[in-house]
């Protein structure tokens, strides 16, 4: 345990799991961003992305962890893999799809933990850099990830609000530095 969590591999078993802190982080972030949470609170929204954790976990490429409490209650969350950008090599790029973190949760350094966690899975594929995308209204994670040596590359994808996505790369120590 690291500060009263651990992280651990998800497994197929954290799928409503998954689901319920993807929903629950997401309207956190959402609303501070401007968004009405009524606009959030759609419960076939709910369903999709319970199916969409469910293929996630069934799929060999992604790595997904869970950050638990010290009773076992799933706190946090990383998933990543290889770029879903056309014009990035996985042989060369990993991708941050989400870290998140419940808002009970916040300030305990979850986040940072599975940031570095990111760090230790990207390197050791013998990636020079990471990758993600951010929500442009989600300043709380554009403060973290520029904390942790993010910087936007340009590129950019509309978004919810008329506030896009923007992608954000991290250069990564090689493995023989």
């Amino acid at each position: 345990m690291d500060q009263g969590f651990r992280l651990r591999e998800a497994t197929t078993e954290d799928t409503d799991v998954l689901a319920d802190v993807h929903t629950r982080t997401r309207t956190a972030y959402y609303t501070a961003g401007g968004m009405p949470e009524d606009q959030l609170a759609d419960p076939s929204a709910w369903e999709q992305r319970r199916d969409a954790w469910a293929r996630v976990l069934a799929a060999p490429a992604p790595a997904t962890l869970v950050a638990e409490d010290t009773d076992g209650t799933v706190i946090g969350l990383l998933t990543a893999g290889p770029p879903h950008h056309e014009d990035l090599e996985a042989s060369t790029s990993y991708e941050l799809y989400q870290i998140g973190v419940l808002p009970r949760a916040w300030g305990r350094g979850v986040g940072g933990a599975l940031h570095r966690k990111f760090v230790t899975l990207a390197t050791t594929t013998g990636c020079a850099e990471g990758v993600l995308e951010c929500w442009s209204s989600n300043t709380r994670a554009q403060r973290f990830y520029a904390r942790n040596g993010w910087r936007p590359d340009g590129a950019r994808r509309p978004g919810p609000l008329d506030h896009d996505y923007v992608r954000l790369r991290l250069k990564l120590a090689s493995r023989s530095s």
